[in-house]
């Protein structure tokens, strides 16, 4: 894995990490208006909780998938093949539901969270139901992360964690700057950019997706298990259709530039009909939900900022 492939994990964790970084700086901005700055130290630990856990989860699907990896049989590439399918649907859906409600919620995000911390500081044990806040936005950010991660099959890579760790330092680092050095970054564009990375790039999750699912029909139909019919499709796949291009010779996804198409914009030097119907579908789709929330009037994630 070179710097290319690690383009689109370092923007997913970016754009995640920032996220989950500004709903921390809401939270202390609260205590600090309130001047219950002295309950900071639950706000640090509900980070390191949500940290905690989203680095168990990554562990748990890394010894999944290298247990599959490592199973006799067989039958272990066609299990390999389903499970990266699965894995890879959940990440489509998981990262496109997050996007639209983060759309959506960043117009109402700091007043949810105002009103959550006033109501902690009012009750005995406030300190507790505050930490219960900052590890639900870690957690949830967290979960996306390792999902993509999983999806990509790199939770073992260093190369990929590498990639993830600099996003998160990165979106750390912006936190500050705008939260205790003031600086003034234009969030709104920031993370309009950022959704439509998104987008594309899990535009290529689908495409994935599609082929892992393909793949493991082909093999399928290839045992002695009696399942040839579900390859109903002559050629070389069994459930995508007929090939629309075959680009290897000239634009292979596995060299540069084609890795860099590949990683940010889902291109593959071999595409199917299928696949190619599905990416249209999906970009028409979320693209005009996700741009239509971004004209609804409100509260951006510049103003969630400046408003701390």
């Amino acid at each position: 894995m070179d710097f290319a492939a690690g383009l689109p994990i370092f923007v997913i964790t970016l754009r995640e990490a920032l996220e989950a970084s500004l709903v921390v700086g809401i939270v202390l901005a609260c205590l600090a208006q309130a001047q219950q700055l002295y309950l900071k130290g639950w706000v640090y630990r509900g980070i390191s909780a949500g940290v905690v856990a989203s680095v168990l989860v990554g562990c748990l699907l890394a010894g999944v998938l290298q247990g599959v990896d490592r199973l006799p049989g067989p039958y272990t590439p066609i299990l390999k093949a389903l499970l990266a399918a699965l894995l890879g649907a959940i990440a489509v859906g998981m990262l496109s539901w997050m996007l639209l409600w983060m759309t959506k919620q960043a117009r109402s995000i700091r007043g949810e969270i105002q009103g959550q911390i006033d109501q902690a500081l009012a009750e005995e044990g406030g300190g507790r139901a505050i930490a219960v806040v900052v590890f639900i936005a870690v957690v949830r950010e967290g979960f996306e992360m390792v999902l993509f991660l999983a999806a990509q099959q790199n939770m073992a890579n260093p190369a990929a964690i590498g990639a993830a760790l600099a996003g998160i330092a990165t979106a750390v680092a912006m936190a500050l700057l705008i939260f205790r050095v003031g600086v003034k970054l234009n969030l709104k564009l920031f993370f309009q950019v950022m959704g439509t990375l998104l987008l594309i790039i899990v535009g290529g999750l689908v495409i994935g997706v599609l082929k892992n699912l393909d793949l493991a029909v082909n093999m399928m139909g290839l045992t002695n298990l009696g399942l040839d019919y579900l390859c109903f499709v002559p050629g070389d796949s069994c459930l995508l259709g007929p090939q629309l291009w075959n680009l290897a010779s000239w634009l292979p996804d596995n060299q540069f530039p084609g890795i860099v198409l590949k990683t940010l914009a889902g291109y593959r030097d071999h595409l199917y009909l299928l696949q190619a119907i599905a990416y249209g579908i999906f970009l028409s789709v979320m693209g005009s939900l996700y741009f239509r929330g971004l004209t609804d009037k409100g509260d951006s994630p510049k103003a969630m900022a400046q408003k701390s």
